[in-house]
């Protein structure tokens, strides 16, 4: 069970890091399109599991790829954006997330 303040920094990482890729997508990313589905952040705030879902992209394996390599850049961005709020940014690992996908195969399935 996540307790309050996990939460509030769920939200608040999942809302500047979609910012942050938003923003820097095409200068860093290749232009892909991703969005942050969801984080979870450790009991102690030192680390944070971020779900992304990449897009509109024919190489998803390539952009994740970018995205762990870039990890240190987008770690700093952040820590610009919520170092006020939170005294250490916590370590970034990032997972595809798939479940649209997943979902959208189950939905092809009954169709038929």
């Amino acid at each position: 069970m996540e307790s309050l303040r996990q939460q509030k920094v769920n939200k608040l990482l999942a809302k500047e890091l979609a910012e942050i890729f938003r923003s820097e997508s095409r200068s860093l990313f290749g232009g892909g399109f991703i969005t942050v589905t969801t984080v979870r952040v450790s009991p102690d705030l030192s680390s944070a599991k971020v779900y992304l879902s990449i897009m509109a992209n024919k190489d998803k394996t390539l952009v994740f790829k970018l995205i762990e390599s870039q990890t240190n850049v987008i770690r700093k961005k952040l820590g610009l954006i919520v170092g006020k709020q939170l005294r250490i940014v916590p370590e970034l690992m990032f997972y595809i997330d798939d479940s649209l996908d997943y979902a959208m195969k189950i939905e092809e399935l009954l169709n038929k």
